[in-house]
C-alpha cells in the first residue's frame, strides 16, 4: 500500500484517523501500532514477523542495557549493545545482501553456490536504522529505556515513516510517544503538508518519471546527446519530487497524529557545493551516519588524514545502504572522493567563485551521480554517460526535438519547483494580504482542494505510480 493510492486515501487513512481520535488517549499508541502493522502486512504479510522481531529484539536490548548500566556493569552493557547491533545488521544483511554476496563469490572459478533468492522486505533499511538509533542512544545515556512495548513498537512501526523515512531517531520523539499535542491547527498543517507532498509525487514525479522510463528503455548505444540529457534531467526531478514528496506526506501524517518529525530535505538542488548538497538531501540519513558512524570513528578530531578516511568509510557505507549492487558502492565512493576533495581545497575555491558557477558545478556533479545511481548494471550506466557526451553519435534527432518541445514546460516546472522560490512567493503574498486573513485562508483551501482533486483524477487512470525509495 502506498500513500499515493486510492486504497490508502479513501479507505485506510480515513479509518485510521477516525479510530485514532475516537479512542481514549491511553490507547492511541496501541491503535497506531496495530494499524501500522496492518499497513506493513498489506504488502508484506510474511515480513511483518521480521518487523515484530526487530521491535522485540531492540526493546529487550534497551531494557537489558539500561539495567546493566544502572548497576554499574558497563563492560557487559557494551557487550549487550554490540550483540544487539550484530543481530540487527545480520538481519539486514541476510535479507538485503545475501544474493549480492553469493553472486560475487560465484565469480571465483569453480564456485557455484545457488542463490537463495530472498525477497527484500520493504523499508528494512529504514526501520532497522531507527531501531539501532534507540539502543545506541540508551547505551550512551541520551535517553532512558522505553518501558512500554507498545510505545516502542509504535516508534519502530509507525506507518507514516515506516517504508521510506525520514529516519526518525528515538531521542527526537521520545517525549512525543507519551505526551504529544493535538490541535486543529496542527492537524490542518499536517493535511496541507500531506497534500503538497502528494502533488509533488503524483503530478510531477510520476509525470517526469514516465519520460525517464521511456528514454532509459531506448537503445542507449544510439541515443542522441539531447535525448540523453532530457532523460537524466527527468530522472533528476523524479527522484527529488518522489522522495521529498514522500517525506512531506510522512511529516504531514505525523502532524495529524501529534508527532513532529524533523525535515528530510531543504531544497538540495539550490546547493553551491557537494558538501552543501548533502546537508540538504536526505538529511535524516546523513544525520544518522554522522551521529552513529562518523563521530564514533573520530570525525574531524584526529587530524586531516583520519578525517578523510572517515569520510570515505561513511560514504562507502552510504552507498551500500542504498542497495545490494556495485553501482551503489561506486555511487557512494564517487561522493566520498568528491567530498574529500572539497574538504582538502575545492570548497575554499568554490566559495570565491560566482554563485552561478558554483551552482552549475554542483548540479553537474549531482546529475552525473544520478546516472550511476539509476543503472544497476554499471556497463549500462557508463554507456548512458557516454551517450550524454556524444557517444551515441548524433547531437539530436527529430525525436529529441519532439521530446524537448512536449516536455519543456514540465521540466521548467521541475526546475522552479525544486527551489524555494514558490515558497517565498506564497509567503510574500501572505504578508501582503496579512490583514485579509479570511481571503488567505479561503485561497489556500481552494488551492489545496484543487491539488487534491487533480491528484485523485490522475490516480484514477494511472498505471505508473512507483516510489523509488521503497526498494531501499
Amino acid at each position: 500500500m502506498v500513500f499515493s493510492s486510492l486504497l490508502f486515501l479513501f479507505y485506510y487513512l480515513p479509518v485510521v484517523i477516525l479510530g485514532y481520535f475516537i479512542i481514549p488517549k491511553n490507547f492511541k499508541n496501541l491503535w497506531l501500532l496495530v494499524v501500522s502493522l496492518f499497513f506493513y502486512a498489506w504488502g508484506e504479510p510474511v515480513f511483518v514477523l521480521l518487523m515484530i522481531g526487530v521491535i522485540l529484539l531492540n526493546f529487550i536490548s534497551g531494557l537489558w542495557i539500561q539495567r546493566l548500566k544502572d548497576i554499574g556493569r558497563l563492560f557487559t552493557a557494551r557487550f549487550a549493545l554490540i550483540l544487539c547491533i550484530i543481530l540487527n545488521l545480520a538481519s539486514l544483511g541476510f535479507f538485503k545482501y545475501a544474493d549480492f554476496l553469493i553472486s560475487n563469490i560465484n565469480l571465483i572459478p569453480g564456485v557455484s553456490i545457488p542463490l537463495p533468492g530472498i525477497a527484500l522486505p520493504i523499508g528494512v533499511s529504514f526501520f532497522t536504522f531507527q531501531a539501532l538509533s534507540y539502543t545506541i542512544d540508551v547505551y550512551r545515556g541520551d535517553v532512558s529505556a522505553q518501558r512500554s512495548p507498545v510505545a516502542f513498537g509504535t516508534y519502530v512501526a509507525l506507518f507514516p515513516q515506516l517504508i521510506a523515512g525520514p529516519i526518525v531517531q528515538y531521542k527526537t520523539i521520545d517525549e512525543q510517544l507519551t505526551n504529544r499535542v493535538h490541535s486543529y491547527d496542527k492537524f490542518g498543517e499536517g493535511v496541507r503538508r500531506f497534500i503538497v507532498g502528494l502533488a509533488k509525487k503524483v503530478l510531477i514525479a510520476n509525470t517526469v518519471g514516465e519520460i525517464w522510463s521511456n528514454i532509459s528503455g531506448m537503445d542507449i548505444s544510439t541515443l542522441p546527446v539531447l535525448t540523453a540529457w532530457i532523460g537524466i534531467l527527468a530522472f533528476t526531478f523524479q527522484i527529488y519530487f518522489d522522495f521529498s514528496g514522500y517525506s512531506d506526506m510522512a511529516i504531514g501524517l505525523g502532524k495529524m497524529f501529534g508527532f513532529e518529525f524533523l525535515e528530510n530535505f531543504n531544497y538540495p538542488y539550490m546547493s553551491k557545493s557537494i558538501t552543501e548538497f548533502w546537508r540538504r538531501w536526505h538529511i535524516s540519513l546523513g544525520t544518522w551516519f554522522r551521529d552513529y558512524v562518523y563521530i564514533p570513528l573520530g570525525g574531524n578530531r584526529k587530524g586531516l588524514p583520519k578525517q578523510l578516511r572517515n569520510i570515505l568509510i561513511v560514504w562507502m557505507l552510504t552507498g551500500i545502504w542504498h542497495g545490494a549492487s556495485w553501482n551503489f558502492v561506486l555511487w557512494g565512493l564517487y561522493f566520498g572522493i568528491l567530498l574529500a576533495i572539497e574538504k582538502l581545497f575545492l570548497l575554499n575555491i568554490l566559495k570565491r567563485l560566482p554563485s552561478a558557477i558554483s551552482h552549475i558545478y554542483t548540479m553537474f556533479i549531482v546529475i552525473i551521480s544520478w546516472v550511476i545511481f539509476a543503472f544497476d548494471n554499471a556497463s549500462d550506466g557508463f554507456a548512458y554517460l557516454s551517450a550524454m557526451f556524444g557517444g551515441g553519435g548524433a547531437l539530436f534527432d527529430n525525436q529529441s526535438i519532439y521530446l524537448l518541445i512536449t516536455n519543456f514546460i514540465l521540466l521548467l516546472i521541475g526546475s522552479i519547483g525544486s527551489t524555494d522560490y514558490p515558497k517565498r512567493f506564497v509567503e510574500s503574498l501572505e504578508n501582503k494580504l496579512a490583514k485579509k486573513q479570511t481571503l488567505v485562508t479561503s485561497g489556500a483551501c481552494a488551492v489545496l482542494l484543487g491539488l487534491a482533486v487533480l491528484c485523485v483524477a490522475y490516480l484514477v487512470d494511472a498505471s505508473y505510480n512507483p516510489f523509488l525509495y521503497f526498494r531501499f
